[in-house]
């Protein structure tokens, strides 16, 4: 079952991914062992595909850079749980399929508890009840179910939730 990763407010690009281990620092096959280097260490090494991040205020501020997501998406975060995120970091979380959610659950759940999310729904199940979230809007399920925006983009020549021209893929 994936597990509860907890983090503050404010958790910035670089508390995700430190600058100095950029794929270009540390190499495109390891960067991502180095995602919240500083901050929890033993993350990289525990993290389990699905594992879900809940953060306060503010997630994803500092730089556009896409590297700190992109180590995310190769430890394969299941979703993002903050109360409001940065504008752009949020736009290149949803670019690379990782689900996020704006709420407040950092009173709500623990650090390490199991919980299950039904991505489609919103439906978040830990235990001691059940949260409902706000579900994605229909244009971000259909890039979800692709994999990402750009998947989406590349396999039907169009950005989900645009109408499709004749010669486009429904």
């Amino acid at each position: 079952m994936p597990r509860v990763w907890k983090f503050g407010d404010s958790v910035n690009t670089d508390d995700i991914l430190p600058g100095k281990f950029a794929p270009f620092m540390a190499g495109e096959d390891v960067f991502q062992t180095f995602a919240f280097h500083y901050t929890r260490p033993e993350f990289a090494a525990e993290v389990r595909p699905g594992d879900l991040l809940i953060g306060g205020r503010n997630w994803g501020l500092g730089s556009s850079r896409e590297y700190a997501p992109q180590a995310l998406k190769k430890l394969q975060i299941g979703a993002i749980v903050a109360p409001s995120f940065a504008r752009i970091h949020y736009r290149n979380l949803l670019n690379l399929g990782i689900p996020a959610f704006e709420a407040d659950l950092t009173g709500v759940l623990e650090d390490g508890e199991e919980v299950t999310l039904n991505i489609d729904t919103g439906v978040l199940t830990y235990p001691r009840g059940t949260v409902q979230l706000p579900p994605p809007p229909e244009f971000l399920r259909e890039a979800l179910a692709e994999g990402s925006i750009l998947a989406f983009f590349k396999k039907h020549g169009r950005f989900p939730g645009e109408k499709p021209t004749s010669d486009q893929t429904p």
